[in-house]
């Protein structure tokens, strides 16, 4: 009896990259065949699965409500946790939850699309580098692959998303962008005021917001999750990431209470937003707000999708301490560095926890 599709695919890696990437099926094609055992690829090393056990279930990332955001004690806790933590939930903002819910039923019709509408979108045949449909995080550089799928989307004016974004959630994507700056520039406005930095001016403004980036990530239904994982740990190289999770949930942050080797479920909230500290800031901080190392497993019951808002300085930026930070004598911890470099740098490799902050370091 010959082999069916599925036997093929689980046996032949170079058919299985090519249904994957460069048919456009993704790990979502993977998905809905029904596989009953994770291909080979997507199997990591022992050491890079999510270990149940070593899991912190009394405690996670502090919840602030933004309601009344001018409030001191509110830009005290955003300025602890970004210190302490580099990851908090924020609750009572100003992006209206029917915005949210708008941009997550987009993001399953974009991904509910056939193949052959989203391989449009690929690296391959994609219109603009700006908008990039892709699976796992870097395939060409890992030894083993996430289980997810994505669609990026650089923003570069309202003109280039219209005519280039795709149509079934291209509306959705912008109006969770522009609702989303408010809330952005009220975190931006509060950590500087926790580094004493009283204005910011044009030139601060593009370090800290000069670029923005749209992830609608995909993590299907995976045949065995204990042996792989949605996304490696690593840590952003933004300088904050907006996120939005649905119901499902799946995202684990580096534990601070002493064991290095511990990790926090982040709790689905409806209407909240997840805000993390990237690499960028820590960065700009002198290493006093700090980027954390987070993951997300993979699910065997249900599909997952999540929308990060990936907030950067801009790509021509030179990011290193801002001179308000290093104005009490604080000698710098990081070097200058062109801000395309560093983030080439991140994609030239597989993910590997926060290794990619020692590119800048002196």
């Amino acid at each position: 009896m010959a082999p069916s599709i599925a036997d093929q695919l689980f046996t032949d890696s170079s058919a299985l990259a090519d249904f994957v990437i460069n048919q456009g099926n993704g790990v979502k094609g993977l998905s809905e065949m029904g596989l009953k055992a994770l291909p080979k690829p997507y199997i990591q090393p022992l050491e890079e699965r999510m270990c149940m056990t070593k899991i912190i279930t009394q405690e996670s990332i502090p919840i602030i409500d933004m309601s009344n955001w001018e409030h001191p004690k509110v830009s005290k806790a955003v300025c602890d946790a970004a210190e302490k933590w580099g990851f908090f939930q924020i609750v009572n903002h100003d992006v209206p939850i029917e915005v949210l819910e708008s941009v997550k039923d987009a993001t399953h019709c974009f991904f509910g699309l056939p193949a052959d509408q989203k391989i449009k979108y690929s690296k391959e045949h994609s219109a603009s580098n700006n908008v990039r449909f892709g699976t796992s995080f870097s395939p060409m550089a890992e030894k083993s692959l996430e289980w997810k799928d994505y669609l990026s989307l650089f923003f570069v004016s309202e003109e280039e998303a219209s005519a280039l974004w795709p149509p079934v959630c291209r509306e959705q994507v912008l109006e969770y962008m522009r609702r989303s700056e408010v809330v952005i520039k009220q975190l931006l406005q509060m950590l500087m005021n926790g580094l004493d930095v009283k204005q910011i001016d044009e030139t601060k403004k593009s370090l800290l917001m000069g670029s923005v980036r749209t992830n609608l990530n995909y993590y299907p239904i995976c045949p065995n999750p204990e042996l792989t994982v949605g996304v490696g740990r690593h840590s952003d190289v933004s300088t904050l990431t907006i996120l939005l999770q649905d119901e499902i949930g799946g995202l684990y942050v580096r534990g601070n209470q002493g064991e290095s080797d511990s990790w926090l479920h982040v709790p689905p909230i409806e209407g909240s937003l997840v805000i993390n500290v990237g690499d960028a800031l820590q960065i700009l901080s002198n290493g006093r707000y700090r980027s954390v190392e987070h993951r997300v497993i993979a699910n065997g019951t249900k599909n997952r999708i999540s929308v990060p808002i990936f907030v950067n300085p801009k790509p021509t930026d030179i990011i290193g301490p801002l001179p308000e930070v290093l104005q009490s004598g604080a000698k710098p911890i990081y070097k200058q560095v062109l801000y395309s470099d560093y983030v080439k740098y991140f994609f030239s490799k597989a993910h590997d926890g926060k290794k990619t902050i020692e590119f800048a370091e002196i």
